[in-house]
This record gives structure tokens, C-alpha cells and sequence, in this order.
């Protein structure tokens, strides 16, 4: 068949399709409209079904249907990828049917909504906070639940994000050598996620900062700072003695222990 008649045909068919669809959305017949809408949704055209939904929240709410109704407008949304929107009508089936037979799917749902906006790990993390949070109160009221298994894997996930972007967060303030906000950032790091994969490379970039801090500090501040470093340093070593920055801070040791004036015994002791 000539190129020329393809195109008037596939042209064709979107005018037909077009004008079917301007003629049920002026529809006043929500029961046919709603229909239709069910029938775009199955048929994977979320575009115009969302728009047939979006018609009908006020005519279906706190009907019978209104769960429904609810359900095929959120799933339509997050196809869309629109999961702002999503969970919002995710949520109002949780709040406003919670004997739905799609509350328990709709309550996943909502921290699915969340996961799928946790950004990447460089950026805030409140949304994936707000994942977790959803999640787990899914896990609470749902505990014998078929996606209890899946909730936990993603949490797991989204905290692991976090863990991460405490971790370039402190780490950002050590290599602009920003020592002082360093080591609060650091120290936080290490407070809030305690067995974290990076704990060795924190307690290193701690020492670090410690040791920068003294060396650049007016000479008021030095000795006190210095007594800081050297404490962070024994701590440092005593938690990972056989660590691959062992003989960087030994040597960052030695000159804190010369500053100080430390005796040739304990000097001795780590050579």
C-alpha cells in the first residue's frame, strides 16, 4: 500500500479517536464516562483515562464507587509517572475507605509514590524519609501483608541513600577543607548511622579533620586542638588497627606528639 494512503488512514483513525473521546468527555453521563475511562485504562491510553477520572472525583465521592474510582485515577497517574498525584489519591482511599478492598494495596502505594520521587543521594533526602515512614506504617498495619518482604527490602534501600548522602555531605566539608564544620559533620554522620559501611573512612576523615583544625589554629587554640587530634587518633587505632591509613595518621601522630612534647616512650610505642 502507497506511504501516502498509510498516513491518510493513521490520520484518519486519530480524528475518529479525537471526536470519540471530546464526545465522552462532554458526556453528563458519569456511568458512561466512567466506563469508558476504565476501558482507556486497560487499554494503556492512562492519558485520556486520567482526564475522564480527574472528571468524576467530585461526582463519585463518598459514593460506592468512590474507592474504585480512586484506585483507577491513582494507578492511572503513577503510569503516567506522575506520583505526586498518585499518592494523593493513593491516600484519600487509605483516609476516606479504609475498609476498601484497595486500602491495602493503596497504602504500599503511597510509599511507592515516594520512593519512585526519592531523588539522587547528592540531593535532600526528606522524600525518601517520608518513603521510609510510609513504608513502615505499612508494615504496622499490614504485618501479615504479601509485600511486608518487598516494604523492608525498600527501606533498606532508601536507607542506605541516606547513609550515603550523610556521608558525602561530611565528606564535601573535609575536601573544601572546611575542618571546623567537618568534624560537627563527621561526628553527626557517625552518631546517626553508628554501623555504617563508610565508618572507617568517617573515623579517618575525622581524625583528619582534627589534626588540619590544630595545625591551622592560632596559637591560643593549637595545644587544645592538638590534644583533640591525638585523642581522635588512639580512637582511630584502636577501632581499626590494621586500617589502610594506618601509616598516614601514624606520621600525622608522630608531628602531634613532637608539638605536644610527648616522652620518647610513647613515641616508641608505635613505631
Amino acid at each position: 500500500m502507497d506511504k501516502k494512503w498509510i498516513l491518510l488512514l493513521v490520520l484518519s483513525s486519530l480524528l475518529v479517536s479525537c471526536s470519540e473521546f471530546n464526545t465522552v468527555l462532554k458526556s453528563t453521563d458519569y456511568e458512561y464516562k466512567y466506563k469508558k475511562g476504565i476501558e482507556y485504562f486497560e487499554a494503556g491510553d492512562y492519558t485520556h483515562a486520567t482526564t475522564l477520572f480527574q472528571d468524576l472525583v467530585y461526582a463519585f465521592r463518598g459514593t460506592s464507587k468512590g474507592d474504585d474510582l480512586f484506585d483507577y485515577y491513582a494507578r492511572s497517574c503513577y503510569a503516567q509517572q506522575d506520583y505526586v498525584l498518585a499518592g494523593h489519591y493513593f491516600n484519600s482511599i487509605c483516609e476516606q475507605y479504609p475498609r476498601s478492598e484497595f486500602a491495602e494495596n493503596a497504602k504500599f502505594m503511597v510509599g511507592m509514590c515516594y520512593f519512585k520521587d526519592s531523588p539522587n543521594p547528592r540531593l535532600d533526602q526528606e522524600i525518601s524519609m517520608k518513603a521510609i515512614d510510609a513504608f513502615q506504617l505499612f508494615i504496622n498495619m499490614y504485618p501479615y501483608s504479601k509485600k511486608v518482604e518487598e516494604a523492608n527490602v525498600l527501606i533498606d534501600e532508601l536507607n542506605e541513600k541516606i547513609v550515603y548522602k550523610s556521608y558525602l555531605s561530611a565528606k564535601l566539608y573535609f575536601d573544601m577543607e572546611y575542618y571546623k564544620a567537618a568534624v560537627i559533620a563527621l561526628d553527626n554522620s557517625l552518631n546517626d548511622y553508628p554501623s555504617t559501611k563508610y565508618r572507617e573512612e568517617l573515623k579517618y576523615l575525622l581524625f583528619k579533620s582534627k589534626y588540619f583544625l590544630a595545625i591551622n589554629s592560632v596559637e591560643s587554640k593549637k595545644r587544645e586542638r592538638m590534644n583533640n587530634a591525638r585523642d581522635e587518633y588512639f580512637i582511630f587505632v584502636d577501632e581499626f588497627p590494621e586500617s589502610k591509613y594506618a601509616k598516614e595518621v601514624k606520621r600525622d601522630f608522630k608531628q602531634i606528639s613532637s608539638f605536644l612534647g610527648l616522652e620518647d616512650k610513647e613515641l616508641s610505642s608505635i613505631n
